[in-house]
């Protein structure tokens, strides 16, 4: 997809509110990956990714930018925390695990794009299949017919969903599931192509519903049709040249991060260098090159500074951004102007009790000075924060609210209800009190 930096950050401004530098950023690194594309093949090996690193507290869109620009582009994405991983010679996860997660998604990625092409044919299949099972339980209840007809009578009946709920017995393909040896380190044995190539090719019976065994056949039926080779293949043509890794808490693994001696923060760092520089590693689906990977690395930098990482490690991510702790404007935005705004899905929650829940300007204000108040007075952990209000807010009518029953009620939320029900915030420390609920206006 060849968008525009421009576009780009139109389409991250429909998610994340604010951070323009950090937005910006991305959408440059994201562009330059298709001008690569662009260019002839001695000159597309010499240009490589521009690694960033993203200085700012927690909530303030880091991860989100970071993912929503992976999906904007269909690209495989991996988020780890750097303080998962452990210097070589200890026990833990090596840092080439990553890459081998980030083959994994790949996999999965393109394998859920290949299903979808082959869905229709493996859909109908798997339907026939279905038809057989159910025209052998009728048998005995019509006696003599003709199979083939009813059969296809069958085939459209559960195609129209008259037969999900009915429970049938069917055969389906048992495929045990990886046995990884070494936690961490990539080995695995998978017995299913194990038994596959000796052609053992295990079945058992499952009794479930129609509408489980059209999903699980479907499914099976793809596999069939898909050339796993070409997928494989695929997978780590994009985990190479599209893939994103997004290394959060780097903060954790720099220098000074804490007052003691931990003498594996600073080899992680060194682990990782290669790996950001460009190396080989080894996968169960093949070699993967690291070079042409996006690296972006974030952290919140409270104690320690970004200049604590070791100089080759900063060296390899050449664009700093830094992002802004959220003022009341910017939550009123993400309460209002976001397509996942979270008014609107506690709007959708409480609807499916019967519950129209609206929210007055008034009231939107309020709740944003509100977060705003507790991140100055607290700990500032972003647009995190709104969750904590909107739940004390809407405790008690999610407790009251239930039953489809109900006719439906309309409540609004104005600028005194918030402030009789969020007054105790402020107060809580520890632990949940109890917030006793004055009522609220409704009307039909």
């Amino acid at each position: 997809m060849d968008l525009t930096p421009k576009q780009i950050v139109h389409e991250l401004n429909k998610y994340i509110i604010g951070q323009d530098e950090a937005k910006k950023a991305v959408a440059i690194a994201l562009r330059n990956r298709y001008r690569r594309s662009q260019l002839s093949p001695e000159l597309k090996e010499e240009v490589t990714p521009k690694n960033i690193i993203m200085k700012g507290p927690t909530g303030v869109g880091k991860t989100e930018i970071a993912r929503r620009l992976a999906k904007l582009v269909k690209a495989p994405f991996l988020k780890v925390e750097a303080t998962k991983y452990t210097e070589v010679g200890y026990v833990g996860r090596d840092v080439e695990s990553m890459v081998r997660d980030l083959a994994e998604c790949a996999m999965r990625l393109v394998k859920e794009e290949k299903t979808q092409e082959v869905r229709f044919k493996a859909m109908a299949v798997a339907e026939r299949r279905i038809a057989k099972v159910l025209a052998e339980v009728k048998k005995d209840e019509r006696g003599e017919f003709s199979r083939e007809v009813f059969e296809n009578n069958l085939v459209d009946d559960i195609h129209a969903g008259k037969y999900d709920s009915a429970v049938i017995e069917i055969e389906v393909s048992d495929n045990p599931k990886p046995l990884e040896l070494s936690p961490g380190q990539g080995a695995a044995i998978d017995l299913g192509s194990v038994f596959g190539s000796l052609g053992m090719n295990r079945k058992k019976k499952r009794k479930i519903t129609v509408r489980e065994a059209r999903n699980l056949l479907m499914a099976e039926e793809a596999d069939k049709l898909i050339d796993n080779d070409s997928v494989q293949t695929e997978a780590l043509r994009r985990a190479e040249n599209d893939g994103i890794i997004f290394i959060d808490e780097i903060d954790k693994i720099a220098g000074g991060s804490t007052g003691g001696i931990d003498v594996s923060r600073e080899g992680v760092q060194r682990d990782i260098l290669p790996i950001v520089e460009g190396c080989t590693v080894m996968t169960k689906y093949g070699p993967v090159k690291t070079d042409y990977i996006l690296f972006i690395a974030a952290g919140a930098f409270h104690v320690s500074k970004v200049e604590d990482l070791i100089p080759e490690f900063l060296g390899r991510f050449p664009v700093l951004v830094e992002l802004n702790s959220l003022k009341k404007e910017d939550f009123v935005n993400i309460l209002t102007q976001t397509h996942n705004a979270i008014t609107m899905q506690y709007g959708a929650l409480l609807g499916v009790d019967n519950i129209d829940l609206q929210f007055l300007p008034d009231a939107i204000e309020r709740i944003a000075e509100i977060a705003e108040e507790l991140n100055s007075s607290s700990e500032d952990i972003g647009a995190r924060r709104l969750h904590t209000v909107m739940e004390y807010l809407l405790e008690d009518i999610s407790f009251e609210a239930g039953g489809n029953d109900y006719p439906l009620v309309t409540l609004k939320i104005d600028r005194a209800y918030v402030e009789g029900h969020t007054q105790k915030l402020f107060q809580v420390c520890g632990g949940r009190k109890h917030l006793h609920v004055t009522g609220f206006s409704s009307g039909k």
